[in-house]
């Protein structure tokens, strides 16, 4: 692949870092942070993602040899002449010829500069990299909705500040403060995996009392538990982290991302969330936490069909609205649709005093009539042999919790699984 003798070196106090993009139209910002790089301490290996002209400095892998790792036939790729046409195609190859040159040649991180079409580049790249791979992103797009680029990973976004267009006094000092950035992430040893067997959780803020009381039980258990937050990037993270085959057991405790789902609301993970432990199998528990309540931001960004509704202001920037009885018969059915998937060991648990903090008895979104069409759509609509257990209290109660981690250890059991 062209590999610069520098690749060669053994040097365990050096990582090599990649530099990677678009070196036809940033190519002396990017040669500038890999000698910071260089300066300090560690190995640069410049990569070119450009599609258009040619590279302004010689790239130590070429976008040629790039694509070629992705199975890609570069004359074909590079013959685009229509710009979202070349981009589209190098993410896409991104995604396949980076984590394959990291492999090759050992290389400890990633670091990227650049406007749209370069953090497209580059973040399709990261994203195919394992959680906790070193990666940072100096972007021009840092200011806005980061979630296309970043998806499910923990990919480092950093503001430009100015244009990546030339070095001037406030780009030097921003790319050097990145080169920085890398090195020390590169530097940090990782902490050291733990050995025993993953569950992964939902909680929300409305939920926080179940999941605070059940994990201890679990971890008491001999589990370690994950807990990721409802907010749509969470849920999406959790369903990926199911899909990898690293989780033995799932709380989903809080599946209020469906109501999302279905009205609208701003905290959706997609209509495929609740489907990765089904169709895993993994032994897994589920409840309808939060399924009350669809997320919108401030009073005045919630669409106009919903005026005249029930909502509760839970902060400045976010507003609750209450689900009615249509939607939330629509969610137990969206609710038992997944759950019916399931080829593992799963348990339906039904808090009949309230499904959050607010729609118990005397809360803002108490409405007992809502809460029994849903849970009536879901148990109607579950197959056979699909276990049902209905407890006398609200989602929050330590009882509730105590129930949810029963079960989950017990399905875990029938699925051979133990710590």
């Amino acid at each position: 692949m062209g590999a610069l003798s520098a690749f060669d070196r053994e040097d365990r106090e050096m990582a090599k870092i990649a530099v990677l993009g678009t070196l036809d139209s940033k190519g002396s910002e990017h040669a500038y942070v890999a000698e910071q790089i260089r300066e300090l301490g560690h190995i640069p290996v410049l990569i070119d993602t450009g599609t258009l002209a040619a590279p302004t400095v010689i790239p130590d892998i070429g976008r040629e040899a790039a694509l070629s790792a992705a199975g890609l036939d570069p004359a074909v790729v590079l013959s685009q002449r229509d710009r979202g046409t070349a981009v589209s195609a190098m993410a896409k190859a991104a995604s396949v010829f980076l984590p394959r040159l990291c492999a090759e040649h050992g290389l400890a991180g990633v670091i990227s500069l650049g406007g749209s079409s370069g953090t497209a580049i580059a973040s399709a790249g990261m994203r195919a990299l394992p959680i906790g791979f070193p990666r940072l992103i100096v972007s021009t797009m840092a200011g806005g909705n980061t979630g296309s680029y970043v998806g499910t990973q923990d990919i480092t976004i950093m503001p430009a500040v100015v244009d990546v267009a030339g070095l001037n006094r406030i780009s030097r000092v921003v790319l050097s403060r990145a080169a920085g950035a890398i090195c020390g992430m590169v530097s940090v040893k990782p902490a050291v995996a733990g050995e025993r067997p993953v569950i992964v959780a939902s909680m929300f803020g409305n939920t926080t009392g179940c999941i605070n009381a059940a994990v201890p039980l679990l971890e008491r258990a001999g589990y370690e538990v994950l807990v990721f937050h409802a907010n749509g990037t969470g849920g999406r993270t959790m369903e990926s982290l199911i899909e990898s085959g690293l989780v033995s057991g799932v709380l989903d405790v809080t599946t209020t991302e469906l109501a999302d789902e279905l009205a609208g609301g701003v905290l959706s993970a997609g209509p495929e969330r609740g489907f990765a432990a089904p169709r895993c199998g993994v032994p897994a528990i589920v409840t309808p936490g939060c399924l009350d309540m669809v997320n919108f931001g401030s009073p005045e960004t919630i669409p106009g069909k919903y005026a005249g509704r029930r909502f509760y202001v839970h902060n400045p920037q976010v507003t609750l609205m209450r689900t009615t009885c249509v939607e939330c018969e629509q969610l137990g059915q969206m609710l038992a649709e997944r759950i019916n998937v399931s080829s593992g060991p799963v348990t339906v648990l039904l808090p009949l005093r309230g499904i959050s903090v607010i729609s118990a008895a005397g809360g803002p979104f108490h409405d007992a009539e809502a809460d029994a069409i849903l849970f009536s759509a879901l148990c109607n609509g579950l197959r056979a042999g699909v276990r049902v257990r209905e407890l006398d209290t609200e989602i929050n109660s330590p009882e509730f919790a105590a129930a949810c981690a029963e079960e989950l250890l017990l399905n875990m059991r029938a699925a051979g699984v133990s710590a």
